[in-house]
């Protein structure tokens, strides 16, 4: 499919079922997630940066992360959406082009940084910034406006959806909060919400299909896949060097993970 199909496809899967998002963070994990059943591989900003030697946090640098999200959109045949945490540090509406031309069709965009909220209104200008550029490359990005109200505001659903609304009317597709796992504040922000509602989920989180009874569109779980693979490599590690046994691998060997990836390397 043309990138714009992928994006087309990618804006559809929003309406339902709910849309699950098992977060990659490099080309293997991305092929192993699309593997594994998932309709659309998103990346995680923390798995990224850890498997590129940086902390998570706004410390990967543009061009490292473009190279990654190259690889990533190569191993797999379903829609790609990127998290770029807030924009790299550079020009937004360059980063947005060149995000594109990665192949991504779909982005997380922060209104936070260095554990402030920005300005509601100067973000939603960042929206509109980034829907011009995707407009202008010709192809209909998923903008997911994250609103960290639940990380670093006064944790209000007023305050989430102030901000929801006008990054929304700024040209955001989506509304991702991170942070939230009440039941009934899910439920009301997805009553509130006129657009479709992406929750972060995880260890107290509701299940998936709980979350789908509430009204949520969209599940991920940031880095909780990497963290869990890196816990695997540790935990392993320190059996070997402490006990010198070997409880290592699974069903994933060198075999099915090398077919997997066989025919991506051209």
């Amino acid at each position: 499919m043309s990138q714009q199909d992928n994006a087309t496809a990618f804006h559809a899967l929003h309406t339902g079922p709910v849309l699950v998002l098992p977060n990659a963070w490099d080309a293997a994990s991305a092929r192993l997630v699309e593997d594994a059943g998932a309709r659309a591989v998103a990346t995680t900003s923390a798995g990224l940066s850890w498997s590129l030697g940086k902390p998570d946090g706004g410390r990967l640098d543009r061009a490292t992360a473009l190279a990654a999200l190259s690889r990533i959109t190569a191993a797999v045949d379903v829609p790609v959406t990127a998290d770029i945490e807030g924009g790299y540090g550079e020009d937004l509406a360059e980063t947005v082009a060149r995000v594109l031309a990665t192949g991504v069709v779909g982005i997380n965009i922060e209104d936070s940084a260095d554990a402030r909220l920005l300005d509601a209104e100067v973000h939603a200008e960042r929206i509109a910034t980034i829907r011009r550029a995707a407009r202008d490359a010709g192809v209909d990005l998923f903008v997911n406006a994250r609103v960290d109200v639940y990380f670093f505001g006064d944790a209000s659903v007023a305050d989430t959806l102030r901000r929801a609304e006008a990054y929304l009317a700024a040209g955001a597709n989506g509304v991702f909060v991170p942070g939230v796992a009440d039941p009934e504040t899910i439920a009301e922000l997805a009553k509130n919400l006129d657009a479709p509602l992406n929750v972060l989920a995880g260890g107290g989180s509701p299940t998936v299909a709980e979350l789908a009874s509430l009204g949520v569109a969209r599940v991920s779980v940031g880095q909780g896949l990497a963290a869990a693979a890196y816990s695997a490599a540790h935990r392993s590690a320190v059996e070997l060097l402490t006990e010198g046994t070997y409880t290592v691998g699974g069903e994933i060997d060198y075999g099915r993970l090398n077919g997997l990836l066989s025919g991506r390397d051209a």
